[in-house]
């Protein structure tokens, strides 16, 4: 398989971004490997926290969350998906599949062979998030669930989704901090985009960020429908604890909270809450309060 890898210059003198990357291979499932980043902060051998990215962003995502969350004695662990922030980056969008995705994060969890993982995840980290806990129940203690769905595609996604999916492919550039620009309630410093850009030196560095808005399943006999059906399985019985932490102001995926609420046994009497004056990524609009949330959440389920 070819692969792209963003050059470590690209990452130098971020804002608000100092931390030590780490790194790991994955198998690339054509016979090579793929290297996959990761930062690993706070005590090792503190509870895990696993802080899950979406498209089209990366681990710098969660900056602002890391410090309050190993503050708090936690282990804080964010991966870079393949195809984003200083993982390699495959150059073939036909080799970027919901299920090779699945893998890798598989195979993430198995070589850190990470137990009792608290997981926090957002837009495609709850793609991939929720469908490895529905596939490692064992693994997983608890789940924070930030603007984010497993579809099956048995429902409509929504017109809100439906014509980011149409702008995702038919942009003739794909503005990476454009797309977070867009997805945020607050404006963006100038070197925030620079550090949203960073991974993507050119268009050759996008294809797994263009090829991921295809890969949500939408209809019933979609690839990755009956494998999201199987996790949801998993997840109706689920009885450890369950919080969704939504923004107010998401069109693409407001109302799946009160869905994951209703469907998830582990949500009952949970306090779920509605992070005010936050987008898509509320991460990078109420990174703190967000943080504050998941702690909160961690010290009562413990």
């Amino acid at each position: 398989m070819k692969a792209l890898r963003t050059p470590d210059s690209r990452f130098q003198n971020l804002a608000g971004f100092d931390y030590q990357p780490h790194y790991l291979n994955v198998d690339d499932f054509e016979g090579g490997e793929l290297r996959m980043h990761y930062l690993d902060e706070g005590p090792q051998d503190g509870p895990i926290v696993l802080l899950m990215h979406g498209e089209p962003s990366w681990c710098y995502l969660y900056r602002k969350m890391i410090p309050i969350i190993t503050a708090a004695g936690y282990r804080a662990i964010a991966p870079d998906l393949i195809g984003f922030g200083r993982s390699d980056k495959p150059a073939d969008r036909k080799d970027y599949t919901y299920a090779r995705h699945m893998g890798w994060m598989q195979s993430f969890l198995d070589q850190l062979d990470l137990q009792d993982i608290h997981l926090v995840c957002q837009d495609w980290g709850g793609l991939l998030g929720l469908r490895l806990v529905g596939e490692n129940p064992d693994r997983f203690a608890s789940v924070v669930a930030a603007n984010t769905f497993l579809p099956t595609g048995d429902k409509d996604p929504g017109a809100a989704f439906k014509k980011w999916q149409r702008f995702s492919q038919e942009t003739p550039e794909f503005h990476i901090a454009g797309v977070i620009k867009g997805g945020t309630v607050t404006p963006l410093p100038q070197e925030v985009m620079d550090a949203y850009n960073a991974p993507f030196p050119d268009e050759s560095f996008k294809e797994g960020a263009r090829q991921f808005p295809i890969l949500v399943p939408t209809t019933p006999d979609d690839p990755a429908a009956e494998a999201n059906r199987q996790a949801w399985k998993v997840l109706g019985q689920w009885q450890k604890p369950f919080l969704t932490a939504f923004s107010d102001s998401d069109p693409v995926t407001r109302g799946a909270d009160r869905f994951l609420q209703k469907a998830i046994p582990g949500a009952q009497g949970q306090d779920h809450v509605t992070i005010e004056q936050g987008g898509h990524f509320l991460q990078e609009d109420q990174g703190e309060t967000l943080a504050e949330v998941v702690v909160r959440f961690l010290d009562k389920s413990r």
